[in-house]
């Protein structure tokens, strides 16, 4: 029997725990808590968590930092907590590698909702076709959620992987930031079309300037893989 998906949530309010945990251990999770931002970090590191829950304000040190920190060493899906107004750090959570953002206040139901999202995306990769593209200098692989560059692995979280994976895959189709929302993000999330500009900004800051492909921006349209 697989061990149970372990998730730490992060936020310095002692309810917020109680009532995730009361939910998310209905669904067969387990849990652990940290109360600041330095607390968090540590049982990360102890504990290897497979999820995340982590608030922006956090005493100690910030979610955006903790998130900074994570990301220079992990993957793990992370959701992030904002309080309502907190668009800019919100922003900015997602420019670091969040998976997802939550505002408050939240139902716990729709939390629960998300992570179950969220790990469909980053444990289901593609059951048939090909699972690795290759261009010039550049090989996208989803069964190991690996992209190479000129033979080098560069650091992406899983939403970047999937997100390079789905426009490389038609190269010349031009996909809407909604279709990419849907494809990528599923019906599940509940965000906007600004999270696609954050991460293809995300993923373009990572991607070298070559003349034999990239992503190109088609005003008021999307986005589109072009191979030239």
């Amino acid at each position: 029997m697989a061990n149970p998906i372990q998730i730490l949530i992060c936020d310095d309010q002692r309810m917020i725990h109680e009532t995730l945990r009361e939910y998310m251990e209905a669904e067969g999770y387990t849990c652990q808590s940290a109360y600041d931002g330095e607390e968090a970090l540590r049982l990360f590191n102890e504990l290897e968590p497979d999820f995340l829950i982590l608030d922006l304000m956090m005493p100690k040190k910030s979610g955006t930092d903790v998130c900074r920190e994570i990301r220079k060493t992990s993957n793990v899906p992370i959701i992030m907590l904002t309080a309502k107004g907190e668009e800019i750090d919100r922003i900015l959570g997602l420019e670091l590698g969040a998976d997802d953002y939550i505002v408050k206040p939240f139902s716990p139901r729709e939390v629960v909702a998300r992570i179950k999202a969220v790990l469909r995306r980053v444990q289901v990769a593609p059951e048939s076709g090909e699972q690795t593209l290759k261009f010039d200098g550049l090989s996208i692989n989803m069964k190991n959620y690996e992209v190479i560059i000129n033979g080098e692995p560069i650091a992406c979280t899983p939403k970047e992987v999937e997100l390079l994976y789905k426009l490389a895959a038609s190269p010349g189709r031009v996909f809407t930031r909604e279709q990419l929302l849907s494809d990528v993000w599923g019906y599940d999330f509940y965000g906007d079309t600004r999270v696609v500009d954050t991460q293809i900004k995300r993923i373009r800051q990572k991607l070298p300037d070559t003349p034999s492909w990239g992503i190109r921006s088609i005003y008021g349209v999307g986005y589109k893989f072009e191979v030239r």
